[in-house]
């Protein structure tokens, strides 16, 4: 069992005195999202499970890329690596099978970092009573940012949106005569790669009663299965399938263009990064002009990618874990450039760096995740 590395209170100290001017500059409360638990005293670092927007040294930094130099520079055999790819569905649904609905717990941060998932002008009492339990429980300075556009469609000038109003009720018209489930909704949601439901749940009790329909696939048949046996499981308001986003040739039940939203959670990292281009570039099509896609993942240099031992890296900041289940690990330069490449224009591209604190064994642990929002441009108006 790996170690976990323990921070002493003087170097904790040494850290805070490096908190960015724009912390500082706004009493402690950044203007991005992603919380404002900041830690200002290394006193209280075990009140809390968790802080946030934490700076890291530069010794933070060179202790990072060593540890993944090390961990890294003995990898899998070529000739042991692809089963890793072409029985990854296999893998994770012995996973399932194992640990059932247990594992992961229900995301119910999401519409707060992800407010695009709500159907503009949802009214209804279902979302009202869930936003207002989570804003109950978060901080108010999470609840809006700075950085965050609407997905709806653009209003730079007149002549702008009147042209994109007409491409948008065009495409809707045409959706409209193809039989799908989902066709009669306004505002369409993919979740991929949704497990046994833990984001799902969330967004399907928001959205009833709204005008909004939600997809989520899985490759792993067990999954799907644990989703459609949920009790809050509606196929008026969802509809679960078993789909591989690797398979380039594997269609989904809704046309392209259809989407408003598409949700990955910490599913990207798990395909090889060599295929992720490709994986990005597909999903981008079924979304409509001015939809969104909303990406949250491992960044490099996390806790649990410095904790590999050597022997488990498949290639660079790409690993598989003891069941067989992968995870790659992204710089923001990365994320940016998949998305962009596929067509998508920047809302938001944040790095996530977070303090986690065991308060029973006294120690902390660097966290690093990733948030971005990424925008399916309109075609340009006729002149």
């Amino acid at each position: 069992m790996h170690k976990l590395r323990s921070f002493s209170v003087a170097k904790l100290a040494k850290v805070l005195s490096r908190v960015s001017p724009r912390l500082k500059s706004t009493g402690g409360r950044p203007s991005a999202p992603l919380g404002s638990r900041i830690l200002t005293n290394p006193d209280d670092i075990f009140k809390h499970n968790m802080w946030d927007h934490v700076q890291w040294t530069e010794l933070d930094k060179e202790n990072a890329r060593q540890k993944a130099e090390e961990n890294s520079c003995v990898q899998i055999p070529l000739k042991e690596q692809g089963k890793f790819d072409t029985e990854a569905w296999q893998y994770w649904d012995t996973f399932y099978e194992m640990h059932q609905d247990k594992f992961f717990k229900d995301r119910k941060w999401l519409f707060l970092e992800f407010p695009e998932l709500l159907p503009s002008g949802a009214k209804s009492h279902a979302t009202n009573t869930c936003l207002h339990d989570q804003l109950a429980a978060y901080p108010l300075s999470t609840r809006s940012s700075t950085e965050t556009r609407p997905h709806h469609r653009n209003t730079d000038t007149s002549n702008q949106e009147t042209c994109q109003g007409a491409a948008l009720e065009k495409n809707e018209a045409h959706i409209q005569t193809t039989t799908f489930p989902g066709q009669h909704a306004s505002f369409r949601i993919l979740e991929v790669g949704c497990g046994v439901g833990n984001s799902m749940f969330p967004i399907v009790n928001c959205i009833k009663g709204t005008d909004a329909f939600l997809y989520c696939c899985d490759f792993s048949p067990c999954a799907i299965q644990l989703v459609k046996d949920h009790p809050e499981y509606d196929d008026s308001v969802c509809h679960a399938f078993v789909h591989d986003i690797c398979e380039e040739v594997a269609s989904f039940p809704f046309p392209p263009q259809s989407l408003d939203v598409i949700l990955a959670v910490f599913v990207l990292s798990s395909i090889h990064p060599d295929r992720l281009q490709g994986v990005v570039n597909r999903l981008s099509t079924y979304l409509k002009h001015g939809g969104t896609f909303l990406f949250r993942d491992y960044g490099r240099h996390d806790f649990s990618q410095l904790r590999f031992k050597k022997g488990r890296c498949l290639s660079e900041n790409f690993y598989t874990r003891g069941d067989g289940t992968c995870v790659y690990f992204f710089t923001k330069e990365e994320v940016h450039d998949l998305f962009s490449n596929a067509g998508l224009e920047e809302i938001q591209n944040l790095e996530d760096r977070r303090l986690q604190v065991n308060r029973g064994k006294k120690v902390v642990m660097h966290r690093v995740w990733m948030q971005s929002k990424y925008r399916k441009t309109y075609p340009p108006s006729p002149s």
